[in-house]
């Protein structure tokens, strides 16, 4: 049996569920050369909320990020989360950008991408898949676990089986809301192992509290690779502690060969990061407990403050227990596809469209009615034919991939911003988030005329024109 390794999610997803990936790069910079000691298998520090959160919230370059923390890493390899043909943004953008993408984010540094898609159709993995592996990098393919009357080991071994062909280099079993239990998760690592030759990794939540025993179980079972997040940004809806797992497998054929000294350096360099987050209200202690209802309603920890809070603006807060009964139902409605981004907002806000109408399906957004045409790819499940008329009356479903009907992008996004062009990668972050994007540009360009037009005021001030 090898040594199990470590992806830490620290400059990533643990702080994308604990604070909604408020840390900064200069929260993070003077740490990562630490990080880049400790032997990790992999940082993960790019991909999933943060590109979108570090030009809305923090008034940050992603690409930047990505370049500074590049240069202080010497020896780990960066990893990064890509869903497949949304990239990090909501919805299904064109073949060329996300080429061009997973080009740009290798060039610029990251060395493994693990690819999921929200309703595993591996059909929108093919692209991303495809330009990392020409590119040189890691393809690293997520299956979304989830539980259903469809969702079985045999169904995720078909998955495995199928992505393995496509070329994935690993594949990870990706536990978005921390529901895989310690012998579920034995038994579908051990079943992957005997079919795959390639490295198998999982991703949890600690949201229902059992994730530490579900990585034991599943480490027993062969697994390579493991995600944690260092302690005082772990747990809650985060990923289970690193200094513990390694304590718990110290001195056993599963040792990681990691020095706790090393990772407690880390710890006290990210306790006062915590802290103050704590204090100013970005770290709610609700996100910091274990959530039973999370076994009952597969609800990940992001998506029930998402409920909360579209609760809160309608006034209709007392509602929130008929809403996580409702959400159940409406995936089964819409075929049972797992609970992951997007599609966990998009079954969310349905839930509770459903309860505060008074009827189910009399209000639908835009995104659930491209979701049954078949716009974000092929549910598990047909969707009954009851539920289709309620939702986008006589219109056909697509059946073929669905990037297959979008038209190139990357012309039309270069022009959009032809004078704020500073770099090939804003082309790129124009494509995924126009008005977000552009606000950021329009700033930048200010900032930066700001500084000139004093370095010319200072320049000049001693010679009257």
């Amino acid at each position: 049996m090898a040594k199990v390794k470590i992806t830490e999610t620290v400059l990533r997803d643990a702080h994308q569920s604990l604070l909604a990936t408020r840390l900064t790069t200069d929260e993070m910079l003077p740490i990562v050369e630490k990080l880049d000691q400790v032997g990790y298998h992999s940082l993960e520090m790019w991909g999933g909320a943060t590109f979108d959160a570090c030009l809305r919230f923090l008034n940050e370059d992603p690409w930047e990020r990505l370049r500074k923390i590049r240069k202080a890493v010497k020896n780990t390899k960066l990893q990064m989360l890509l869903r497949g043909q949304n990239l990090l943004g909501y919805k299904h953008y064109a073949d060329d950008v996300v080429s061009e993408f997973v080009k740009k984010s290798i060039y610029n540094g990251i060395d493994i991408i693990r690819i999921f898609d929200a309703l595993n159709d591996t059909r929108n993995l093919e692209t991303a898949v495809r330009v990392t592996l020409q590119e040189g990098g890691h393809a690293q393919c997520a299956i979304s676990y989830t539980i259903s009357p469809v969702h079985n080991i045999p169904y995720y071994v078909a998955k495995a089986k199928e992505m393995e062909e496509m070329g994935a280099s690993s594949i990870c079993i990706k536990d978005m809301s921390g529901i895989i239990t310690p012998y579920a998760a034995y038994e579908l690592v051990k079943e992957l192992k005997s079919v795959c030759k390639v490295p198998i990794q999982l991703h949890s939540h600690y949201t229902s509290g059992i994730a530490s025993m579900a990585y034991l179980k599943a480490i027993e079972a062969g697994v390579d690779v493991v995600d944690t997040a260092i302690s005082p940004f772990a747990l809650g809806t985060s990923q289970p502690a690193t200094e513990p797992l390694v304590a718990a497998i110290q001195n056993t054929e599963y040792d990681t060969g990691i020095d706790l000294s090393r990772l407690n350096e880390i710890t006290e360099y990210f306790k006062p990061i915590k802290d103050k987050y704590i204090e100013n209200g970005l770290i709610s202690p609700k996100v910091l407990g274990v959530d039973v209802n999370t076994l009952v309603y597969q609800i990940p920890g992001g998506m029930l403050s998402n409920l909360i809070s579209q609760l809160k603006q309608q006034n209709k807060e007392d509602q929130l227990e008929k809403v996580m009964a409702e959400v159940p139902k409406v995936r089964e409605d819409l075929g049972y596809p797992p609970l992951v981004t997007p599609m966990s907002q998009m079954v969310g806000t349905q839930a509770v469209l459903n309860v505060i109408m008074g009827e189910r399906y009399k209000m639908v957004p835009k995104e659930i009615k491209d979701y049954v045409r078949g716009q974000y790819g092929m549910p598990i499940t047909p969707i009954a034919d009851e539920i289709k008329k309620k939702i986008i009356g006589n219109e056909e479903s697509i059946t073929v991939r669905p990037a297959d009907l979008i038209p190139p992008q990357l012309n039309s996004a270069r022009l959009g911003i032809k004078e704020y062009i500073e770099q090939e990668e804003d082309v790129l972050s124009y494509a995924l988030f126009p008005q977000i994007a552009l606000n950021f540009f329009k700033d930048r360009w200010s900032q930066k005329y700001k500084i000139e037009s004093t370095l010319y005021n200072e320049e000049n001030k001693n010679h009257p024109i």
